[in-house]
């Protein structure tokens, strides 16, 4: 009798199983069949011009709300040398004119309304690099989506080295390595080094118990002095 009944709970406990994964295929098979939901790609009314307004009544023009010690603490850099860059930008000529110099003049969008100025985009491509945030940090202040400001750090960065690769980023000639030896003598009272060719740990024996601590590291176990090998870069 018991073992009856035990068979006839489990008789109903698979086949209510069995109900329970065909109403989940229906449900499945209703989902499928329903036709697909179209996504509309959302707008953003953002201000343009109101934020390049702001931006330029902020640090560019003759009265700007923030002084000069503020542009540079926040851009990194002096604001003479900012609009230098700009004017670099924005008056670069070349037979071929790359894409990415083209992309900071200011134009017109499909409406005919005025895109983001050569002020906004260099300042989202800085703000950037200073602060090392995320593209769209300054959205709610530069009114710039994500996707443009990551172009504006990638233009700009183009710009910038086809700007000024030959004059910053070469090798150092003879003048330049003077110049750099007599600047570190005025600053530190000796002449410094431009490179290191090698260096090694030598064991101090006789190193004072008071200063072990001082000149001893985890991969040596005694006080060592570090000797190294410097060289002007002619050698």
């Amino acid at each position: 009798m018991g073992s009856r009944l035990r068979g006839s709970n489990s008789d109903s406990e698979d086949l209510r199983i069995v109900q329970l994964i065909q109403e989940t295929e229906d449900d499945d098979s209703e989902v499928e069949s329903a036709p697909s939901i179209s996504r509309v790609r959302g707008y953003i009314p953002r201000e343009r011009d109101v934020a390049a307004q702001r931006l330029w009544d902020d640090y560019f023009c003759e009265t700007p709300k923030y002084p000069q010690r503020k542009f540079k603490r926040r851009f990194r850099m002096r604001i003479q040398l900012f609009l230098r860059i700009v004017q670099g930008i924005t008056t670069f000529q070349s037979d071929n004119m790359p894409e990415y110099f083209t992309y900071f003049s200011q134009r017109f969008d499909a409406i005919g309304r005025p895109t983001f100025t050569t002020l906004q985009k260099c300042t989202s491509a800085i703000r950037q690099l200073a602060y090392g945030t995320a593209p769209d940090m300054w959205d709610e202040y530069l009114q710039m989506s994500e996707q443009t400001s990551i172009l504006c750090l990638d233009y700009f960065c183009m710009c910038i080295i086809t700007l000024y690769k030959k004059e910053y980023m070469r090798s150092p000639n003879a003048h330049d390595v003077a110049r750099l030896y007599s600047a570190h003598e005025e600053r530190h009272g000796f002449r410094g080094m431009l490179g290191s060719i090698d260096c090694m740990h030598w064991e101090w024996r006789n190193c004072p118990v008071a200063l072990k601590g001082q000149y001893t590291r985890g991969d040596h176990k005694k006080p060592t002095l570090m000797l190294e090998a410097v060289a002007s870069y002619d050698l």
